[in-house]
C-alpha cells in the first residue's frame, strides 16, 4: 500500500508531483496552483478526473464554468478542451486514466 496526505504534501507551484504511473492503467499527478494561474484551455488523450485538495478553483468548457473548493470532483472525456483556474491558491490532484491514453506519444511502443 503507498499513501499521500493531500493536503500537507509539499507541491511547488510549477512542479507537479507524479505519484504514481502505471503504463495501461492511470497516473495520478498531485499539483499546486498560485491565486490567478490556470491550467490554461488544453485537453489530454486521456480521460482526466481532478479533485480540489484545497483551495478555490474555477473550471471551464465549452463556455460552462463550475466553481467550487475542497471537494469538487470533475471529469473530463479524452480529446475534451477545458481550462482550470485557481481564484485562491489551489491543490489538485490529477487522474489520467488510462496512462497513456490513445494518440498520446508515450503511447507509441
Amino acid at each position: 500500500m503507498r499513501h499521500w496526505d493531500l493536503s500537507s504534501l509539499d507541491v511547488e507551484a510549477h512542479e507537479p508531483i507524479v505519484l504514481t504511473s502505471v503504463r495501461g492503467e492511470a497516473r495520478s499527478i498531485a499539483l499546486r496552483l498560485p491565486a490567478g494561474e490556470a491550467l490554461q484551455d488544453h485537453q489530454v488523450h486521456e480521460r482526466a478526473h481532478v479533485v480540489v485538495v484545497a483551495g478555490e478553483v474555477e473550471v471551464s468548457r465549452d463556455g460552462e464554468t463550475v466553481a467550487g473548493g475542497p471537494g469538487l470532483f470533475v471529469v473530463f472525456d479524452p480529446g475534451e478542451r477545458h481550462e482550470v483556474r485557481a481564484v485562491t491558491e489551489a491543490r489538485l490532484l490529477l487522474v489520467l486514466a488510462p496512462w497513456p491514453g490513445e494518440g498520446h506519444p508515450g503511447a507509441r511502443d
